[in-house]
């Protein structure tokens, strides 16, 4: 083992000579050599216990700039936090990840153990380190409530418009929106909603695709936070007879998030609804969307073509947009001209050129696009074909050297061309024009941290619709547990499942004789295509979801 002033050497911290003084000063003094060079102001304490850490052979932790995650922050009261002095930070390979200041207190580590049914692995942090990081991550739970009980207080008394702007600039307003709003973003979630009720004001919280009631607060602070939100969000705040959206920027945690702002009028006040819009994950590529081989390689070889139109399909919701915005990093070069026309433009990517689409002034899709066609455009991407009016002009371009990617509302890949028909646009054209449709859902990832391999009982694969190769192997597949992590719903986070249609001749000849979706399905599984539930199924022996979540979200 390594002597302590050899690793900090070593680490460059202090020189020979360094070490040579306070050697010295530590056979005079009598005190630790590590606290006679904190002492000389020659390595910081965190230095000093990450050394120390190293000599005994564990990893240390610096916690003012380490990630924590919320969720195991919070899976131990903070009782015991403070009387072990340590915190839950994370989880690695179905363990916790304890960051403590002693690591050698198995009591400690028992405990913990205890009440997270988890298994333990302790790091090394300093103990100021440890303490202030359990102040702030237990805070957050307790100012949201207090915050909402000292607005509630204040709210009793509004009487008028006046009153009610004024409770909007004032600390407890501020607060309860501000730690809303964060707690939300250190949850992961994709959507807040804020309801009221008759005689309460509830919030909830969707994660992974579900809803999570977080809290129910009195009635009377309705009025302040929603009046509030209004003015992050510029919009009308004496207007509450019809809907409003807007759009509101924060900074959380160093991270620019822009949230979605929408009201809609109910028989108990405004409701609203924020779509968290986390700026970092239109940087995504493809493969971070959860695409299998197969499918990413038909996908590519459809949007890398310098003309033709690309659609993707799927219900609200299922991350067409991501998909599209992935494929849009790919192509977004310097050499190529990209114009987007969005309702709403979500978000903003660096290089692209993005319009707003406004109805109320008469810029509909249609209008858009006519005009971004004389903006000598390589890509067009237009945010969905509602009408036939679009789907003609977006048809025409993708024929006259354009590639054009855009999305639809349908259940699976073989209605989209079904759908470009029924809207009034030529089978010929749609034919010609169409190159690859892309249909996807967003099915919940079954955690990692909990799940267990098992069998399934007898009949359960063949009715989930696996091949008889696969039942005859009796594969393990994941069975969902529940723990803190995922907040014992047995699952965490989300991945896409995928089906990828590629035009051929056969297909094209169909569309032209106005050939049902069913029969453009059965010719387009001949061609290669997978089904949604063949990939969903795939993904499950995969261990990346359940057979459960596959059948929730497909029909």
């Amino acid at each position: 083992m390594k002597s302590l002033g050899t690793i900090l050497v070593d680490r460059g911290l202090i020189t020979d000579q360094q070490l040579i003084d306070a050697e010295t000063d530590r056979r005079a003094s009598g005190r630790s050599l590590g606290r006679v060079l904190v002492e000389r102001g020659i390595v910081t304490e965190r230095d000093l216990v990450a050394a120390l850490a190293a000599q005994i052979g564990m990893d240390f932790v610096d916690l003012s700039t380490a990630e924590i995650d919320p969720q195991a922050a919070t899976s131990v009261g903070k009782s015991t936090l403070l009387k072990h002095q340590l915190l839950p930070i994370g989880y690695e390979e179905g363990k916790l990840l304890v960051a403590m200041a002693d690591p050698a207190n198995v009591v400690a580590m028992d405990d913990v153990r205890t009440i997270t049914k988890l298994e333990v692995r302790p790091v090394v942090a300093t103990r100021e380190d440890i303490l202030a990081a359990i102040g702030r991550t237990s805070a957050m739970a307790q100012d949201i409530e207090a915050a909402a009980g000292d607005l509630a207080d204040e709210s009793d008394q509004l009487s008028d418009l006046s009153e009610l702007k004024a409770v909007t600039e004032e600390a407890p307003v501020v607060k309860f929106v501000n730690l809303l709003i964060s707690q939300a973003v250190a949850d992961g979630v994709s959507d807040i909603h804020i309801e009221p009720g008759e005689r309460e004001l509830r919030v909830r919280y969707r994660i992974d695709g579900v809803l999570h009631e977080v809290m129910r607060s009195p009635k009377s602070i309705q009025a302040g936070v929603i009046s509030r939100l209004k003015i992050m969000a510029d919009v009308d705040i004496a207007e509450r007879r019809i809907p409003q959206d807007g759009r509101i920027g924060v900074t959380v945690h160093g991270k620019d998030i822009d949230l979605r702002f929408s009201t809609l009028p109910t028989v108990y006040g405004e409701k609203v609804v924020m779509r968290i819009l986390d700026k970092s994950s239109v940087l995504l590529e493809l493969e971070d969307l959860g695409f299998l081989d197969h499918n990413h390689q038909r996908f590519e070889s459809a949007y890398v073509k310098p003309y033709g139109m690309t659609l993707v399909t799927g219900p609200t919701g299922s991350g067409k947009s991501t998909t599209l915005y992935a494929a849009l990093n790919v192509l977004n070069q310097p050499e190529v001209n990209i114009i987007t026309t969005e309702d709403p433009v979500e978000y903003r990517l660096p290089g692209i050129n993005q319009v707003q689409v406004r109805p109320k002034v008469g810029l509909t899709f249609a209008h858009a696009l006519r005009s971004i066609l004389r903006q000598d455009p390589d890509v067009v991407m237009v945010g969905e074909m509602r009408d036939r009016e679009t789907a003609q002009i977006g048809i025409e371009a993708a024929l006259t050297g354009h590639l054009v990617l855009s999305t639809l509302h349908t259940n699976d890949a073989p209605s989209a061309v079904t759908r470009l028909t029924e809207m009034g646009v030529e089978p010929f054209l749609v034919a010609s024009a169409v190159d690859c449709v892309l249909a996807q859902r967003l099915a919940r990832r079954v955690c990692s941290r909990c799940m267990q391999l098992r069998v399934p009982e007898p009949g359960v694969l063949e009715e989930a619709g696996f091949s008889e190769e696969v039942i005859a192997r009796a594969p393990e597949i994941p069975h969902p547990i529940g723990c803190p992590a995922c907040s014992s719903t047995g699952y965490r986070g989300r991945l896409a499942v995928h089906e990828v249609m590629l035009m051929n001749e056969d297909i094209e000849r169909l569309v032209v004789t106005r050939a049902s979706s069913e029969e453009i399905a059965t010719a387009a599984i001949s061609a290669g295509m997978r089904t949604l539930r063949q990939d969903g199924l795939a993904k499950v022996l995969l261990g990346r979801t359940t057979i459960e979540e596959i059948a929730r979200v497909i029909i």
